[in-house]
């Protein structure tokens, strides 16, 4: 299998030209983490940036050492070079929706739409209304223009693919007959369109009375005729942070662990930016696991395990199995040259163990060796379970490549425990720019 090119991380952060990369992928991968080393670095590198978090674990505040995030950006301290500079901060879904209103309806329609029962659930909870928000607070971000560099950490959704079909899910309720349905009578005005209601509609809102509540009707008719000349803004902003996600200057990142799961998804999102004509600058690969004992095989770790775990039975001069009190000459075979290999590791390991013997007479002798033994065998499984991982992971990664082999790979090898400060995003921040696992 081809070696897929190297995503050269440090080049994509010190291009001034860059200046949105959105982070995205499966839940559970590593997004949020990738996108604070990814802003930690760029500022020690000299850039501007802003991280865009949508996380709710908070992870991203504890590991800056930020009380908390909210709507606003907030800086970073003990972060950036020269003019580096960090800020981060973390979607408050609802408070984004709120300015929206605030910023495109007058003062007293404002007031209505903020209070009305059916916009608080909608701002609230309504779906897909988070990844649209994300999108409108992307907007606004770049319209301030007091970053360089604008990082985004994409919604933790079910499909990697909710973040682009946001804005036309939400422009398709909008647009939706139901909705249309509900603005009609607030269209034709005073009696008019009560009468209109009351005579053409009738059996309908009947039935939708029953099924949605009269409260809840009416707090739905009055919300759709307060924000109908908001709608079109909605569209608007949607479609206008869709072609900046399309522009030279945004790169996006698919970040994927090593496991069939992830990057299934990973492959199908790589089609989907191309689709859409989305610039894609390459595969974050997280947690992978590597092993600086490669050479020897799983098979060979087992083999010498049971060999010490069983006394013993390929302790001989020629070091070869089963061959005692044997006048047979082996055979040369790959077996039995697999075999005597095998014998050797085992034998390998008692030589070094009995280097340099305990003094004589000393007590627990036997006992000594039988725990040594015990030990060193169960370490040796360990290292077979390891080398089995990054075998499984191996296959994973080359039939994403197969099906995608120009997309460039960044690796970033497994950690013991979680990234909990800013130490531990500058070692992320390390190995990707390194972009394989470092004595993973």
């Amino acid at each position: 299998m081809d070696t897929p090119p190297r995503l050269a991380v440090d080049r994509l952060l010190d291009d001034r030209e860059t200046r949105i990369i959105v982070c995205c992928g499966a839940g559970g991968v590593g997004k949020t983490t990738t996108a604070a080393a990814l802003g930690v670095r760029a500022a020690g590198r000299g850039r501007k940036a802003v991280v865009l978090t949508i996380d709710p674990a908070r992870r991203l505040a504890q590991s800056m050492g930020i009380d908390s995030l909210d709507n606003t950006p907030r800086k970073v301290e003990t972060v950036g070079a020269g003019d580096g500079e960090l800020h981060a901060m973390m979607l408050d879904m609802k408070r984004t929706f709120d300015e929206i209103v605030e910023a495109h309806a007058d003062g007293e329609r404002a007031k209505a739409i903020l209070a009305n029962p059916f916009y608080q659930s909608l701002s609230a909870g309504f779906a897909g209304t988070q990844e649209y928000m994300a999108m409108e607070k992307l907007g606004q971000l770049r319209a301030r223009d007091d970053w360089d560099l604008i990082i985004v950490d994409t919604p933790p959704s079910r499909s990697a693919l909710d973040f682009l079909d946001a804005p036309k899910r939400l422009g398709s309720f909008l647009d939706g007959k139901f909705i249309r349905v509900l603005m009609a009578p607030a269209k034709v005005g005073g009696r008019a369109g009560m009468k209109f209601l009351n005579v053409g509609m009738s059996m309908m809102t009947g039935t939708l009375s029953k099924l949605m509540g009269a409260s809840l009707l009416k707090d739905v008719q009055t919300f759709v005729a307060a924000m109908d000349t908001m709608f079109g803004g909605f569209r608007t902003r949607a479609d206008a942070t869709f072609r900046l996600l399309q522009a030279p200057g945004t790169a996006f990142l698919v970040v994927a662990a090593p496991e069939a799961d992830a990057l299934r998804e990973a492959a199908y999102f790589v089609e989907r930016l191309a689709s859409e004509s989305m610039p894609l600058a390459g595969l974050v690969l997280n947690r992978v696991h590597g092993s600086g004992a490669d050479q020897l095989s799983a098979e060979r770790a087992l083999a010498a395990a049971e060999n010490l775990e069983e006394g013993g039975i390929v302790d001989q001069e020629s070091g070869k199995a089963g061959l005692r009190d044997s006048g047979a000459e082996p055979k040369g075979t790959a077996e039995t040259a697999g075999s005597a290999e095998t014998a050797q590791t085992a034998h390998s390991t008692r030589t070094t163990r009995t280097a340099n013997p305990p003094e004589t007479g000393s007590p627990g002798t036997e006992g000594d060796t039988a725990v040594v033994d015990r030990i060193t065998a169960g370490l040796l499984r360990l290292h077979a379970e390891r080398m089995q991982v990054i075998a499984r992971e191996q296959r994973t990664r080359d039939r994403f490549t197969s099906l995608h082999p120009e997309v460039a790979v960044a690796e970033v090898a497994a950690l013991p425990g979680d990234v909990h400060d800013l130490a531990g995003l500058r070692a992320i921040g390390e190995r990707l720019a390194a972009g394989v696992p470092a004595g993973a």
